[in-house]
């Protein structure tokens, strides 16, 4: 790495591969917590058919429409793990389609058959826009922030 240059733009797999499970884990995590108490609120039985089973997204009942509550609210959450774990407004759509495409291979593997259900690649598409724009927003708040230069500056760092 070049001394003096503002970012590594250095190819690092090992920062990558922490973060990508980093976001995996947090936004399951937080989707089973919200997919939980949807199912409590509905009276229905937690399973992980309704993280991973793809006819589980449907509006018929308060179930199926609290599930997609919960993966919608979730995708708030997800944009906060963005600005938390990736920090950089420009990887979020990357980190976004990582997660949905890996969320895609799992619900793949665990129905033993492709999502063929219209509400589930419409919930995902819904969900994968608010997780990339809202930690686009998040970050470009936090990269945006003025560098403090000067005198002043220099003076506040001193007295912490």
């Amino acid at each position: 790495m070049k001394g003096g240059t503002f970012r590594s733009t250095q190819w690092d797999p090992t920062l990558l591969t922490s973060q990508i499970l980093s976001m995996q884990f947090c936004v399951y995590f937080s989707l089973g917590l919200l997919v939980f108490v949807a199912n409590k609120l509905a009276g229905d039985n937690y399973t992980l058919d309704h993280l991973f089973e793809y006819h589980e997204i449907h509006i018929y009942d308060l179930g199926g429409r609290l599930v997609i509550c919960a993966f919608v609210v979730n995708a708030l959450i997800a944009s906060l793990a963005l600005w938390c774990i990736v920090r950089r407004a420009k990887l979020c759509l990357d980190f976004s389609c990582t997660f949905h495409l890996l969320h895609l291979l799992v619900c793949w593997w665990y129905n033993r058959s492709f999502p063929a259900n219209a509400s589930w690649w419409l919930l995902n598409v819904i969900t994968a826009t608010i997780m990339c724009i809202g930690g686009e927003f998040l970050c470009l708040q936090t990269e945006m922030r003025e560098i403090p230069v000067g005198y002043a500056a220099l003076n506040q760092k001193s007295d912490v």
